[in-house]
């Protein structure tokens, strides 16, 4: 009577792991001793050790992943514009000047009184949308996928703040006169931190870290980037849609892990 065939249970992550080609594989157990047909000759105890060794590194590899770096609180941004000095003149007149009404999460940022009209193509607008200050080098408007739907635009591009390049044509229309530019985005999912902050928690800008909201509605964020500035704070800025996934409203503690 054949010899019974021991089986570990292993999780269903590891079967498709190269170094485990050629092992029997099903529903998340893997069979030793025995390699797949044709061979059919009973493992050696090194091809048993090589399956160990590498069902011990995925492990490690996944708990590496699920280290908290450290903890944060997020922001919720809602759709805004961002605009250029010109910009500015266009749409609410020459030496017109923005008026702060609240101080934002980042030093010296402040939502303004002043909002626009943001057109799409399929002239779909979205009306009362908020001027954040001070005016920048470039126009911008920050949007959630759910607003480009309503505005009928195609897929957004994501793209960090200032990184235009592929952004989709809208229009703004202001209390004196309207302009059309390639300027609606969806923002990359971002941290702010000031370089003493970053030392601190230890990142580096422009690395990609991963995010964990804790609770009943709890997810995990891919591709979080580091920004890291003099003039910045540290927290976390969110879009809506991401924010509403994750039940969060702003000011939620969440953690920051290995990207």
């Amino acid at each position: 009577m054949p010899d019974a065939v021991p089986r570990r249970r292993v999780s269903p992550a590891l079967i498709d792991d190269p170094a485990l080609e050629g092992y029997t594989m099903s529903a998340g157990t893997f069979v030793l001793p025995g390699r797949a047909a044709p061979r059919g000759r009973a493992a050696s105890s090194g091809d048993a050790r090589a399956v160990v060794d590498a069902v011990a590194e995925r492990v490690r590899q996944h708990l590496a992943q699920q280290e908290v770096l450290f903890s944060l609180p997020v922001s919720v941004s809602a759709r805004h514009i961002h605009v250029s000095r010109e910009a500015l003149d266009a749409l609410y007149g020459r030496g017109y000047e923005l008026h702060p009404v609240k101080d934002l999460s980042q030093p010296g940022q402040y939502a303004s009184s002043e909002t626009l009209t943001v057109v799409g193509p399929r002239l779909r607008s979205i009306g009362d949308v908020r001027i954040l200050g001070p005016c920048r080098a470039y126009t911008q408007v920050e949007l959630a996928p759910t607003d480009g739907r309503v505005l009928g635009l195609a897929t957004l591009p994501i793209r960090e703040s200032g990184q235009l390049a592929g952004a989709l044509s809208v229009t703004l229309v202001g209390p004196a006169g309207s302009l059309t530019a390639p300027a609606a985005i969806r923002a990359t999912r971002h941290v702010h931190a000031s370089p003493e902050e970053a030392r601190r928690v230890s990142v580096s800008p422009n690395q990609r870290v991963r995010v964990r909201v804790r609770g009943e509605a709890g997810v995990v964020l891919d591709n979080v980037l580091i920004r890291v500035h003099e003039r910045y704070r540290l927290d976390l800025h969110l879009d809506t849609d991401d924010a509403n996934a994750a039940g969060l409203v702003g000011g939620e503690m969440v953690d920051v892990l290995r990207g």
